[in-house]
């Protein structure tokens, strides 16, 4: 199993975060680049604007945001092997911004994450 993480971009870096790769469309507010520590910005694995709007951290449209999400990751195919790579070198931790810990996007997108590596391994 891929060592992969999930983190708020305001904890502080740890050397045991490993690639960090802020997956939000957005720049964090109060954070500076130096500060972020960051591998990668990897802004095609973000909700669209309009997902996000239409979300809005509401815990009652969970179940809809994550089938939506899905559906638009389905449709980047570049998502999946640069994050595939980066954790074939070493532990991935995924930054978020949103306040919730159990209703944000980085955990629909490491689940997928974990599914798709599953089952290419399966497939090889």
């Amino acid at each position: 199993m891929p060592d992969l993480r999930i983190k708020r971009i305001y904890a502080p870096p740890e050397a045991a975060d490993g690639a960090r790769i802020l997956v939000d469309r957005l720049w964090p507010r109060g954070i500076r680049k130096e500060e972020a520590a960051l591998t990668l910005w990897l802004k095609d694995a973000a909700p669209s604007a309009a997902l996000r709007q239409w979300f809005g951290h509401d815990p009652a449209r969970w179940e809809v945001f994550q089938q939506r999400y899905r559906a638009e990751l389905a449709e980047r195919p570049d998502v999946l092997p640069v994050l595939a790579g980066l954790l074939r070198q070493g532990p991935v931790t995924l930054l978020y911004a949103a306040h919730d810990p159990e209703h944000n996007h980085a955990l629909v997108l490491a689940t997928w994450l974990r599914e798709h590596l599953r089952g290419h391994k399966r497939q090889a």
